[in-house]
């Protein structure tokens, strides 16, 4: 009778403890959310202007699109002209030192694409650049 309640005692020990590996696997998906960069898209890709004197920006956060047509894109939506102040003041409370590119079609209105940069400096945001696309040189 000894031999068979020793035995039951064996089968129960044999299981797997998966709790480190969890505790592992958790601690790696936070440090893999806290050190992402989350980019803000326009949502629309558009025709930019070439600039042989274009350099890239590491900084850009907030992606503005503005279109021939007169749209204005943030965040993958349509939004009118005189609501990117807050759509911006909205987006950066996730990036607070985060900067905001304007990518504005070659043929888009001169205008509206000044009245956009105005309405992301109302919004606090001090470095405001205009996308283009490098050009030969």
């Amino acid at each position: 009778m000894r031999m068979r309640r020793h035995a039951n005692q064996l089968d129960e020990d044999t299981g797997i403890d998966l709790t480190p590996m969890l505790d592992v696997v958790f601690i790696m998906l936070i440090f893999f959310i806290v050190t992402s960069s989350f980019i803000k898209e326009s949502g629309i890709e558009v025709a930019r202007p070439e600039a042989s004197t274009a350099s890239t920006q590491d900084k850009g956060n907030i992606l503005i699109a503005v279109t021939a047509g007169g749209e204005v894109w943030i965040d993958k939506q349509v939004v009118d002209p005189r609501s990117v102040r807050a759509h911006v003041e909205r987006l950066r409370v996730d990036q607070p030192e985060g900067a905001v590119v304007v990518q504005a079609d070659q043929d888009a209105r001169t205008g509206l694409v000044v009245q956009v940069m105005d309405q992301a400096r109302q919004a606090g945001v001090s470095d405001v650049a205009l996308a283009a696309t490098g050009g030969a040189r």
